[in-house]
């Protein structure tokens, strides 16, 4: 693999564009349009922010996220406070059912445990710890059981991208079992990625999606 150092400025070029991230201290390597992050930053929140502006880049296929998270002064939290906290956060949060998820930390690692109906429901319930004063990682292994059956889940897929603007829909091959989604394919960006998987994740029924779309032109 080689080194790209147009992806490499735009990279660096994006992570000190964005005011929310020190890039002081952030690493970036490059090599065939994967991205390695190296560095500390101040808080678990930056490290997940990082991540996701790297993967705005034009040209990134992958990120491997191996930034540490070096908590300064003043922001360092018992594991029962920070587990206290996220109680909170999640309770107050109107899209997560209540008691439906239970909490451990350890060592300022937060792990969620439960289950869900919404894979939204679960990917709020981590939003809502993640940035939380103290947090060094977050481990989500909640489960999406839905409610319904999964009916249509294709044709209902097939629409909801033919909907979207940031979707070219045709380059997109679907497969369904029952409840569980298989996305193969191609896809211009990590935006659109993730468009796709919201876009089959928000199909009634739906409990797994396996995602191998490609990124590239």
């Amino acid at each position: 693999m080689h080194h790209d150092p147009n992806l490499h400025r735009n990279v660096l070029a994006a992570l000190e564009f964005d005011p929310s991230i020190d890039a002081t201290h952030i690493g970036v390597g490059c090599a065939g349009g994967v991205v390695t992050l190296t560095g500390q930053v101040r808080n678990y929140a930056e490290k997940i922010t990082a991540e996701r502006v790297v993967k705005g880049v034009v040209g990134v296929q992958a990120v491997a996220n191996d930034i540490t998270v070096h908590l300064t002064a003043g922001t360092t939290r018992s594991d029962t406070e920070i587990a206290e906290a996220a109680v909170g956060a999640l309770a107050w949060d109107a899209e997560i059912p209540e008691n439906a998820i239970k909490i451990t930390v350890a060592n300022g690692w937060v792990t969620l445990h439960g289950a869900v109906e919404w894979w939204y429901q679960r990917n709020n319930s981590e939003r809502a710890v993640r940035r939380l004063i103290g947090v060094k990682g977050v481990a989500n292994q909640v489960q999406v059981t839905p409610k319904l059956n999964a009916t249509n889940v294709k044709a209902r897929i097939e629409s909801a991208l033919k909907r979207s603007a940031e979707v070219e829909a045709d380059r997109i091959q679907i497969a369904t079992q029952g409840g569980r989604v298989v996305l193969n394919g191609k896809v211009n960006s990590w935006v659109e990625r993730s468009v796709v998987e919201e876009a089959a994740w928000a199909v009634p029924g739906v409990s797994a999606v396996e995602d191998h779309l490609l990124i590239g032109a």
